[in-house]
């Protein structure tokens, strides 16, 4: 698997050029070369969805780039444009959901409890996918701050709602207090420890070198990470949390860790989608009705859109705009972990509805991994356009 993996990301490398200027995606090359390497292809990579190893690594994947994307928000930055990613995760999230489990109940014929299970799942946005967009300088400011802050907690927030309809299903029962405590609890972990080893770092006798003072915001991940698993406070929530607390409380460890953690994000997330395509037999792909493929589609094309569209109404942003939010809604990893706690719910329908949930995240990644390139070249060119009228308008207001 290794092997496999340095040849594809080799290649990956060849071709980025091309796939920076085009719409071929290298995930997409990730995605592809998994499957054609997985065991019902060429067998040269053994996986199942119930493989610890992929759980593993699809949870530190998301924690990973949770962490990398929320120092990118200090608090200040947070309050100034809370709005929008109010707007979608209040408002947006709730109505993708409910167009999700209507579309399951009318078009895949799901009783009601496993159509709203598939769209508690298939709810959160994907921050591993979104940083294909919110990476690039070319989209507007305010829309790659609603994406980065919506993808990062959505994916807890969905958490509480799909462990109870997996109860509703016939999976093992759910606390609500014990809910509430691991999603507090990752919030205050993600807060605590950044908080407390920058006290530390700004002792005076205990100086640091420059070298392992870049290495701060590392041990901060790995304390907060193994925190979060022996205690079980909420992962993602505690990466995202201690992101932040960095850039707020911390902004020269940010600005020591933030190259090299976006190369480390990066490999990690290559890793995940190369593994999660070796997941995809073709046996599952076979298992999904034509319905069921249109369902996934239909997920992609109105759900999220039509919700996101109605709850930015009246936020006066650019047709434009709206138009990037509404469509940039990728799944991912989390629906991953979702779905593999679907599977391992003991449910008559669990395996079925973990093929859906897989045909989805595919025919997601494959669609917005496409398509970052050409909706940032459009704004880039706007952009450049804005710049050519201004500038001409000063000109002439000078002559």
């Amino acid at each position: 698997m290794i092997l496999a993996f340095g040849v594809v990301l080799l290649a990956a490398i060849l071709i980025s050029g091309i796939a920076h200027r085009t719409v071929l995606s290298t995930a997409v090359v990730f995605l592809v070369a998994g499957f054609l390497l997985g065991q019902g292809m060429a067998g040269v990579v053994v996986l199942t969805a119930g493989d610890d190893r992929v759980s593993v690594l699809a949870q530190i994947a998301l924690f990973v780039v949770l962490y990398t994307d929320g120092q990118r928000l200090a608090i200040r930055d947070l309050a100034r444009a809370w709005r929008l990613p109010g707007r979608a995760l209040l408002l947006g999230m709730p109505l993708t959901f409910v167009i999700t489990a209507l579309l399951g109940v009318w078009l895949v014929g799901l009783p009601w409890p496993q159509a709203l299970l598939i769209a508690a799942v298939l709810a959160p946005t994907d921050p591993v996918f979104a940083s294909a967009i919110v990476g690039r300088n070319e989209i507007p400011a305010r829309i790659r701050g609603l994406l980065q802050v919506e993808s990062g907690l959505n994916d807890g927030l969905a958490l509480p709602v799909v462990l109870i309809f997996i109860a509703a299903i016939g999976g093992p029962d759910v606390e609500p207090l014990v809910l509430t405590l691991e999603l507090v609890g990752g919030v205050a972990l993600g807060i605590v420890v950044p908080l407390l080893v920058s006290f530390l770092l700004r002792i005076r006798f205990l100086a640091t070198t420059p070298l392992y003072a870049s290495l701060g915001p590392i041990a901060i991940a790995i304390i907060v990470y193994g925190v979060a698993v022996s205690t079980g406070a909420n992962l993602y929530l505690a990466a995202f949390a201690a992101g932040i607390t960095v850039a707020s409380a911390a902004p020269e460890l940010r600005d020591a860790f933030i190259e090299y953690g976006e190369f480390i994000a990066e490999i990690v997330k290559l890793l995940a989608i190369f593994i999660f395509g070796a997941l995809i037999a073709p046996s599952v792909l076979a298992d999904v009705s034509p319905l069921g493929y249109l369902f996934a589609v239909l997920i992609l094309i109105v759900a999220r859109p039509v919700a996101i569209e109605l709850a930015l109404i009246g936020s006066k942003l650019p047709w434009e705009e709206r138009a990037t939010a509404a469509w940039f809604g990728p799944k991912g990893f989390a629906s991953v972990l979702y779905g593999v706690l679907v599977l391992e719910s003991g449910s008559p329908d669990a395996e079925h509805l973990f093929h859906l949930i897989v045909v989805a995240i595919s025919l997601s990644i494959i669609a917005h991994s496409s398509t970052d390139v050409p909706i940032a070249g459009y704004f880039g060119r706007m952009q450049r356009l804005d710049e050519e009228r201004t500038a001409k308008a000063s000109a002439e207001g000078g002559t």
